[in-house]
């Protein structure tokens, strides 16, 4: 998965509350079953549409047990989220410390 190309995907994928409610799920439990995240609170051909956009943006993958399809989330859509907020973060940062030394030169007497 190129990070640059795919990132889009993951945010646009990511940015609907359900779906970002069953990564968050996919994360702290591990692999689920698909009828398990739903827990009747979404139909069945929602959950189906939400699977697919997930799947489509490369953030989890489906593994077939029997008659149940089990859902996990992909570590490396994931890892390139943190990768792309790092760097953010370091900018931020960066440019947060030079505000303040700004700040700080203004205001010596």
């Amino acid at each position: 998965m190129e990070t640059q190309t795919a990132l889009p995907d993951t945010f646009a994928a990511l940015g609907n509350a359900t779906r970002l409610a069953i990564v968050e799920r996919l994360l702290r439990d591990g692999e689920v079953a698909a009828g398990d995240l739903s827990e009747g609170t979404i139909s069945a051909p929602a959950m189906s549409h939400h699977f697919k956009v997930l799947r489509d943006a490369g953030i989890v993958m489906q593994r077939v047990d029997a008659q149940r399809r089990l859902y996990s989330v992909r570590p490396e859509a994931i890892r390139a989220i943190g990768q792309w907020s790092l760097t953010y973060r370091q900018f931020w940062e960066q440019s947060l410390d030079r505000l303040g030394q700004l700040i700080d030169k203004e205001n010596q007497p």
